[in-house]
């Protein structure tokens, strides 16, 4: 038996129960993980409240980090003992101990800490592959990053400065318009005080970006279209305020021929080789100092409906983690 959250419908964080539950048998393709540190995400809350369908009773959580406790008789590329790291499917990190396919997990480096990996891995792929497959960045570009002080967006900050690109991030107040120019946003925009398409337009002397990252989805949507230039390119992966609506495809004809994409992390991890070579390159930039998470929220597993709380009302900043 381990302690776990888990969900028996779809609803609000109450929805959530800290429960007893019994760990399937080990699969010759399976590992057995024992938690130190569960990652907390926007998308955990998708499968809550039934954005994301899934069946239930279930689990939540994709994020974790710890030691493999047992190994299938088939599994090669980790062992007993190995730290271990993972991000994306299937939903059940939000527990003390879990059993997952072992080819979701990745070798974690003794420089890199389980609370770090945890709450780096599935927002810091996320950048990896937005920055450097969705749409990719050379260096010199301007691009506009909406939630830049959430986990993902000083994220983005850094990784930006990093590659050479001037980031336009979007927040919700001045202390996380601080909080984004601090970790390398060139430019903050506090969408409450200003107009964020307005100032782009003056950013970037009325060119628009070539790129826009969103998570926001409904609120932000259509405005972040009047941001791109011509071939611009909509990159909406999230829904924080709600899902887009439907629009008619003449919205992007209109602004210039723009192109629109919704990818899943989920996809672009779907290959074991490109999930290796994505991991490393995240840990590569974390072992470099080039990106460094700020945990600023740590929470007890038990305690997660809390954190949901939080992340919902949008008072938590930088990455949070769930503590078995």
């Amino acid at each position: 038996m381990t302690k776990a959250i888990r969900i028996e419908r779809v609803g609000g964080p109450e929805v959530m129960a800290y429960v007893d539950v019994e760990l399937p048998a080990l699969g010759e393709n399976d590992v057995l993980v024992r938690h130190a540190a569960c990652g907390l995400n926007y998308i955990d809350v998708y499968f809550r409240t039934g954005l994301y369908p899934q069946a239930l009773p279930a689990g939540l959580g994709m994020e974790g980090a710890g030691v493999v406790e047992a190994v299938g008789a088939k599994v090669k590329h980790v062992k007993v003992g190995d730290r271990v790291a993972y991000a994306g499917r299937p939903i059940g990190a939000y527990a003390e101990a879990r059993v997952m396919p072992s080819d979701n997990l990745v070798r974690l480096p003794e420089s890199i800490s389980f609370d770090v990996a945890a709450a780096v891995m599935l927002q810091g792929l996320t950048v990896q592959y937005l920055f450097h497959r969705t749409f990719p960045l050379k260096g010199g570009e301007t691009i506009l990053f909406h939630a830049a002080a959430g986990g993902v967006g000083l994220i983005a900050c850094q990784w930006a400065r990093a590659i050479g690109v001037d980031m336009i991030g979007t927040v919700g107040s001045d202390e996380k318009a601080a909080l984004a120019k601090a970790h390398g946003c060139k430019h903050v925009i506090n969408y409450n005080t200003e107009n964020f398409v307005e100032r782009v337009r003056e950013i970037t002397e009325g060119k628009g970006v070539p790129v826009v990252y969103d998570s926001i989805g409904q609120d932000t949507f259509l405005p972040s279209l009047d941001c791109l230039s011509p071939l611009g390119m909509m990159v909406s992966f999230g829904n924080a305020s709600g899902a887009v609506r439907d629009f008619s495809l003449n919205e992007l004809a209109s602004r210039g021929s723009l192109f629109l994409t919704r990818p899943s992390l989920m996809t672009y991890t779907a290959k074991r080789a490109d999930l290796e070579i994505m991991a490393a390159q995240l840990f590569a930039m974390l072992e470099s100092g080039k990106i460094k998470v700020d945990i600023n929220q740590r929470y007890q597993l038990r305690d997660a409906a809390q954190a949901h709380r939080d992340l919902e009302a949008r008072k938590t900043t930088g990455s949070s983690i769930l503590i078995p």
